[in-house]
């Protein structure tokens, strides 16, 4: 008979045998079946801890010699890294380096050393050209802002240690007929190289003088006044010592010399030099004495340019209103700026002096396009030529519209050029309304359509502390290389750039004109009032959020 307690062990053993067999068949059940694994934001279900946001993973680069030990699938990151370092990709979070120089010479990924800047105010077109030129001027490249209308640059090139030229009315002037430094780098050139820089200033000269006859009139001068202009100033250069000014070439042209006379056609009659030279004298005089233009051309130059720094031209005293006076006050420095260019090729070509690489800035180029006729016809030259002067540029404007805008159909057929002749194209949040005429001249896809109007959106308001939060595009930019797809970037300022980024300077400090007024009389009030017995008692709080 078998006892009690043995069959309790067998009925144990029994169990365990079962509980082990189970156990097989669980695992192979398992081993068969498909492991299951978590998604990508973790497991699912309630407790499991799914994450709703997934932070961006840190990224950090080095060479193949360095991370090859830490991870063995490293790859190269899909953004340029050559040129100055903008900010980080929005998508990816790589670096992004660009600037027009950079990419045209060195990485030979554009055909134009040219960029067009676009976007609404406030969102940082200026910030990203100013990182630019900031970069660039440690590459050697020298930043030149030829006509500074707000100002945005005068602190920048400050800090870089560069040269500024005010300009304006009683501000500083600016000599027309001033060669520059062509004359003294003539005189260390010689044979083809010397004439070829004399032959520039003059024709500089001349373009100029006709240029603001121009404006003066409204219309160009005639044939013949540019004949005798050329021929007058040819006889003050033979005759003049020194630098010659206006008033200077309005006395050769009244004292009508043979060289002059022959070439007015005056037939030997003094009265007939008279009456074909009448308009032209008028119009000296009042580009040398004053009037709509001021004197802002009629003496020597104040601060004349140099061509080893870098160069602002503070043009932002000048009135919005004097439209004539900001037109011929941009095509000056534009011509002295260019003429400088050439001096320092001239001599580089010669092996005087070493080669030098200019970063020319036009910001704000719909207030220069709208200042007066032919502004049009010079900027369209000067986009034409960047590659074969050696300079690389930056425009900029707030849309399509500003360019579009113009009062003839052939300059904004022209002025349209500029955005598709430009190397790369960044654009910063833009309307709705743009996006047709952006894409007649660059090809953009629909959700990069999307994401510029998504970042001209107004910023958030905070009810609590009555502020507004930082508008969602501040920063972000587009960067546009014909068709390819377009490269997302964030301009992140370091604490050395703020302060040269602050556009918005006359803003810090409260108005409090009349209130301190208000305040002090009423103090002075209160003094005269006599002592009272009476106790005095607290004045009521004032409710700051009544209608009153």
């Amino acid at each position: 008979m078998i006892s009690r307690g043995k069959r309790k062990s067998a009925n144990i053993k029994q169990q365990r045998q079962k509980q082990i067999k189970q156990a097989q068949k669980t695992r192979q059940k398992e081993q068969e079946a498909p492991r299951r694994r978590p998604g990508m934001r973790g497991w699912f279900g309630p407790g499991a801890g799914q994450a709703g946001v997934i932070q961006m993973a840190d990224e950090w680069r080095g060479t193949t010699v360095q991370v090859c030990g830490m991870w063995p699938f490293a790859i190269g990151t899909g953004t340029p890294m050559v040129g100055v370092p903008i900010g980080r990709n929005l998508q990816s979070g790589a670096t992004l380096c660009c600037d027009p120089i950079s990419w045209f010479q060195r990485a030979k990924l554009i055909s134009n050393p040219s960029a067009f800047v676009l976007g609404k105010p406030g969102l940082g077109k200026s910030t990203i050209i100013r990182r630019m030129a900031a970069g660039l001027a440690g590459y050697g490249a020298q930043p030149l802002v030829l006509g500074d209308l707000k100002p945005d640059y005068v602190d920048l090139i400050e800090a870089l240690g560069g040269q500024v030229i005010s300009l304006g009315r009683g501000r500083g002037y600016l000599n027309i007929l001033d060669p520059g430094e062509s004359r003294a780098a003539a005189e260390r050139l010689t044979g083809k190289a010397r004439s070829q820089v004399l032959a520039d200033a003059h024709g500089r000269r001349l373009t100029m003088v006709s240029a603001l006859l121009t404006i003066m009139r409204s219309a160009p001068p005639t044939d013949r006044e540019e004949t005798v202009l050329d021929r007058a100033l040819k006889v003050l250069d033979d005759r003049h010592e020194g630098t010659p000014v206006l008033p200077d070439l309005l006395k050769v042209i009244q004292e009508a010399p043979d060289d002059v006379r022959h070439v007015a056609l005056d037939r030997g009659s003094m009265d007939r030099y008279r009456e074909i030279t009448d308009g032209l004298e008028a119009s000296l005089i009042g580009l040398s004495g004053g009037g709509r233009l001021g004197e802002t051309f009629s003496r020597h130059t104040s601060n004349p340019m140099v061509r080893d720094r870098p160069v602002v031209f503070d043009v932002s005293s000048i009135d919005d209103s004097e439209m004539d006076l900001q037109a011929a006050v941009l095509l000056a420095c534009w011509s002295a700026g260019f003429g400088t260019v050439n001096v320092a090729n001239a001599l580089a070509d010669a092996g005087l002096e070493p080669r030098r690489h200019y970063f020319v800035i036009l910001d704000e180029l719909w207030r220069a396009l709208r200042a007066g006729s032919g502004m049009v016809d010079r900027v369209d030259a000067l986009t034409r030529l960047n590659r074969q002067r050696g300079v690389g540029m930056a425009m900029c404007s707030h849309t399509m519209s500003d360019l579009m805008s113009l009062a003839n159909e052939e300059d904004r057929m022209k002025a349209r050029g500029f955005v598709e002749r430009s190397g790369m194209v960044i654009c910063g949040g833009l309307p709705s309304a743009e996006m047709p005429m952006l894409q007649s001249a660059i090809p953009f896809s629909r959700s990069e359509q999307d994401m510029l109007i998504g970042w001209q959106d107004p910023p958030a308001w905070d009810p609590s502390t009555n502020k507004e939060s930082e508008p969602p595009g501040r920063g972000k930019f587009l960067v546009k290389v014909g068709g390819r797809p377009g490269i997302p970037v964030s301009v992140q300022l370091t604490s050395v750039e703020s302060g040269i980024n602050d556009t918005n300077k006359l803003w810090h400090q409260t108005s409090r004109v009349g209130k301190t007024d208000a305040v002090s009389e009423a103090t002075t009030q209160d003094d005269e009032l006599p002592a009272s017995d009476e106790p005095e008692v607290p004045a009521e709080p004032i409710n700051t959020n009544s209608g009153s």
